[in-house]
């Protein structure tokens, strides 16, 4: 039993280590004594992380706060998608239904080569071409607008070539050539072999144009300067038996008259020699104006 006395010495001694600053020493069973240990003061409240209550567990370390994601590693829904290509534009028109020049016989005379065209090039963009034109592109597997754009024009131009004047002009309607200087003074049927044309001139001005068609090399059409011996409404040749209508008579069998077969097959034919004009509307005025004794040129 330990009496007041007891406590007292033990108070004593640990008041008095602490206050020489010494280190307390254990004493082992054996009597000698354990290795000495430092006795640390802590300023810090019980409870404290610095100085936690006995028999409590340790607070575990927190996880850093997550970054926020960046454009990099966000997911595949967060991720920018890349734009998609813009549409590569239609293709340009160059002629179209309506358009008419030199360009759009040219278009003609190709499609008449490859047989997506049987008329004759007329520089009008009609019906018939828009038809010719979207047939052509069906085939090739181009949108079938029956325009012809660049795409359409380069396939053409692949598959064709250069088209002749001869087919440019299978229908007529070619430029005439300059006249004769024969033909600048009085009353001439001015006959071009280099154009294929008679212009209806007085005194140097042209009052009208046709298209004509000569004999071939083994008739040919003879040239020169002639005039109009006579002329004949309903005639009907006798070498040939072929009516001859509107005929006006220039060198013997020779004359300048209207031609069913001019105007059925253009110029895959031929005359006997004389000048065949295949529009009847415009020889029919023709025949009208000409008087016999006029002038007749023909000429290169």
């Amino acid at each position: 039993m330990r009496t007041p006395g007891m406590w007292r010495s033990v108070t004593a001694v640990v008041v008095l280590a602490a206050v020489s600053g010494c280190t307390v020493q254990a004493t082992g069973t054996s009597g000698t004594s354990a290795e000495p240990y430092p006795v640390r003061f802590s300023t810090a409240p019980v409870g404290t992380p610095d100085h936690p209550t006995p028999g409590s567990p340790e607070k575990p370390a927190q996880p850093p706060e997550p970054a926020e994601p960046t454009r990099d590693d966000a997911t595949p829904s967060q991720a920018a998608k890349p734009p998609k290509p813009a549409p590569a534009p239609p293709p340009k028109v160059l002629w179209a239904r309506g358009d008419q020049g030199r360009d759009v016989r040219e278009v003609q005379a190709r499609l008449r080569q490859i047989a997506w065209l049987f008329e004759a090039p007329t520089g009008m963009y009609g019906p018939a071409t828009v038809a010719a034109v979207k047939g052509f592109q069906g085939k090739r597997g181009l949108p079938q607008t029956g325009k012809t754009d660049t795409v359409t024009w380069q396939r053409l131009l692949n598959m064709t070539h250069e088209p002749g004047k001869w087919e440019l002009y299978a229908a007529g309607d070619q430029p005439a050539a300059k006249p004769d200087p024969r033909c600048m003074t009085g009353r001439v049927m001015c006959v071009s072999k280099t154009s294929r044309t008679l212009r209806w001139m007085i005194d140097g001005t042209t009052l009208s144009t046709v298209d004509v068609r000569f004999g071939s090399q083994y008739t040919p059409t003879r040239e020169g300067e002639f005039s109009v011996t006579f002329k004949s409404r309903h005639h009907v040749s006798t070498l040939y038996d072929t009516p001859m209508p509107y005929a006006m008579f220039f060198s013997g069998g020779q004359a300048v008259h209207y031609s069913s077969d001019f105007a059925a097959t253009g110029y895959n034919g031929a005359s006997h020699g004389c000048v065949n004009v295949r529009d009847e509307a415009k020889i029919a005025a023709l025949f009208a104006q000409v008087r016999s004794g006029d002038k007749v040129v023909v000429h290169w």
